[in-house]
């Protein structure tokens, strides 16, 4: 593998650079040295980690690894790939904060959910690890197990809810069996919801999954009975589960800033629609999203439009910082064209590892970066890059993806319209779903983006995800070759702007009270409605709100609507008290209930002239109601008495 320092150091200016032939072995004193020197320390070697850190000791900071042989060096491309390296160096120097954690307990109790006799030999296996019970759906001439080591009973799961350590399971057809049962089980009276509740549970019924994105349910093991290798896999990572278990809290939820529901009226509905495991779910006027059963996608936390749930693992801004580290050390080092491959670790690295070892390798202007999930990137990610200088952005997924990715789908979408629409036009944004480290090369091999942006942005930002798009979106429009002012989205797009007929609006400002960003605004001296389009997050409360139904949400992006103040949508002369001059409400609104009520309803006949009250305000309309000795009720005849049970019961008799 050939070394390029002079590109290393071009791209990583403000770095000592050395490099070695074997420092793992013959040079290992010289990696002491470097161990025991203060300050941060990166190393450019993943496969020997492990002994550099025992050999580092009690280093008070730790060391960074970074691969730069597999993604870089070992490549048919590998002698210009020296741009290639100095961006991976930068991009493992860039600080990571520290993510939340939330413990998960299991003491072991676990219920095995089969159709025969497996279940009974898996539950063998288990008895002297974990406190088993096995149940079988439709048991029939099965033989006792003798002496009865654990329960065996039988039943059939109508729900399944909970997570690791807190299974609750509704159980129909639930019988235990009778100690007098001979050659097969015999069973007592059946009954209908039963409840369980257990640590884990061991599916190998064969049938469908009992959760949504079953592989992504911690505690939840499920094997096909007719695979005995997948049945004792099964087994044998179910014997491991008892004890405390830290598992990351992916998201960041502040329910203050969910645009869910108000007053009983659904808004945004994102993250409901995006989540696979049915981690989230309504809670009042916002969600409310389980750390214990959340899995990590990601999709909520790039979809959600006010930034009510964000990523931990790392925060926006801090991939943000990785992307801007990377472009541009590699624009130093004399790289040109960079395309992004955002790749997870699991799936993500084995086929980067396994293209360079019996491949052609990562070509020399591919820039890999893992991410913990290929979901959890949003639209300031590939927007940011762009403005950053990439040419172009490619995800590596699975040939079949764990869970549904339509949240990527979408992010995508946005952002082939923001980029199209800016002068950056082809297929500059894709995905990559393949198993074969082949077909991996073949894609990236074949691929020319396109020029990138010819100044790229170098803006720096932190902030809460939301305030990063503003930002990333701004630079992007900044620096791209054909700028415009107003983009059109797609639908569901997180911004946009509301289309209003001001002829049916009454300027009750129901929306007002509704939008929970202040998109809608009122004005405290005169009826008036206003919008800024910068704060929208096109969440349809204000939609669903309005009365009159009048009110259109168009996504869309509006460069100029950072820079605008609020647009004023609807005006009207303020209706004053005809005693107080005191204004109360809309002119127009008053005179046409006024119009409609005056001499043809019973309580303002035309020559009363009570009409007028209607004109007052709330204060002088009692005043004047007062004076008036007004009585709503004189002249109007009294209702009969309400007829009652016994009345009819009474006319019954007397027929």
């Amino acid at each position: 593998m050939r070394l390029d320092t002079a590109a290393v150091e071009r791209g990583c200016r403000n770095s000592e650079i050395k490099t070695f032939r074997h420092l793992c072995r013959a040079e290992i004193d010289r990696f002491r040295d470097a161990a025991n020197a203060e300050g941060p320390l990166t190393v450019a070697c993943t496969q020997e980690a492990p002994l550099f850190g025992n050999e580092a000791g009690e280093r008070p900071e730790p060391i960074e690894f970074v691969n730069v042989r597999e993604t870089a060096g070992w490549s048919k491309q590998g002698a210009g790939a020296g741009p290639k390296m100095a961006a991976l160096l930068a991009a493992a120097a860039e600080p990571v904060p520290q993510i939340p954690f939330v413990t998960l307990s299991s003491d072991g109790v676990i219920l095995i959910y089969g159709r025969d006799e497996a279940a009974i030999e898996a539950g063998k296996l288990l008895a002297d690890h974990l406190d088993v019970t096995v149940m079988i759906a439709n048991p029939s001439g099965i033989t006792p197990p003798s002496p009865s080591a654990f329960p065996v009973v039988k039943g059939t799961i109508r729900n399944a809810g909970g997570h690791f350590g807190a299974f609750e399971l509704t159980i129909d057809n639930f019988a235990a069996p009778r100690p007098s049962s001979r050659d097969a089980f015999e069973f007592d009276a059946t009954r209908n919801g039963a409840t369980s509740r257990c640590d884990l549970v061991l599916d190998l019924s064969g049938g469908p999954a009992l959760f949504p994105a079953h592989d992504l349910r911690d505690g939840y093991l499920r094997a096909d009975p007719k695979d005995p290798a997948a049945v004792l896999r099964a087994v044998l990572k179910a014997r491991d589960l008892v004890g405390s278990f830290d598992k990351p809290q992916y998201i960041n939820f502040t329910a203050e800033l969910c645009a869910h529901s108000r007053s009983k009226l659904t808004g945004c509905h994102r993250c409901l629609d995006l989540c696979p495991t049915g981690a989230i779910v309504p809670n009042g006027d916002h969600v409310r999203i389980s750390a214990e059963i959340c899995a990590g996608c990601g999709q909520c936390a790039a979809a959600c439009p006010t930034s009510a749930a964000s990523y931990a693992l790392p925060p926006a801004d801090a991939l943000l910082h990785k992307l801007r580290a990377m472009l541009q050390a590699y624009q130093q080092a004399g790289g040109t064209k960079p395309v992004m491959l955002l790749h997870d670790g699991q799936h993500g690295t084995a086929l980067i590892d396994a293209l360079a070892r019996h491949g052609d390798g990562l070509p020399a202007n591919v820039l890999p970066l893992a991410v913990n999930e290929i979901t959890q990137v949003g639209l300031e990610a590939i927007v940011a890059a762009f403005a950053y200088g990439a040419a172009g952005v490619r995800f590596l997924l699975r040939a079949k993806p764990l869970h549904d990715i339509a949240g990527l789908a979408q992010t995508i979408a946005m952002a082939d319209a923001i980029l199209a629409g800016l002068g950056l036009a082809g297929r500059r944004v894709a995905t990559i779903e393949t198993d074969d480290p082949d077909a991996l090369g073949d894609a990236l091999y074949n691929l020319d983006p396109g020029a990138a942006v010819a100044q790229p942005a170098t803006f720096r930002t932190v902030g809460k995800r939301r305030d990063v798009l503003r930002f990333a979106l701004s630079e992007l429009h900044r620096v791209a070759p054909a700028p415009v002012d107003i983009i059109a989205l797609p639908e569901g797009a997180p911004l946009g702007t509301v289309n209003v007929n001001v002829e049916g609006c009454t300027l009750c400002l129901s929306c007002v009270s509704a939008c929970p960003t202040g998109a809608l605004l009122d004005d405290p001296d005169r009826p008036a409605l206003k919008f800024v389009e910068d704060a929208c997050v096109q969440c349809g409360l204000c939609k669903a709100t309005c009365p009159e139904k009048v009110i259109s949400l168009q996504p869309q992006i509006d460069f100029r609507a950072s820079r605008a103040t609020a647009r004023l949508i609807k005006e009207e002369e303020p209706a004053l008290c005809i005693r107080c001059s005191k204004p109360f409400g809309v002119k127009s609104t008053i005179e046409k209930v006024a119009a409609k009520l005056e001499g043809r309803h019973w309580m303002y006949p035309a020559a009363a002239g009570r009409a007028d009250a209607i004109r007052m305000c709330a204060d002088c309309r009692v005043i004047t109601m007062s004076e008036q000795q007004f009585d709503p009720f004189a002249g109007v005849p009294e209702r009969p008495v309400p007829r009652t049970t016994d009345d009819y019961l009474r006319d019954r008799d007397k027929k």
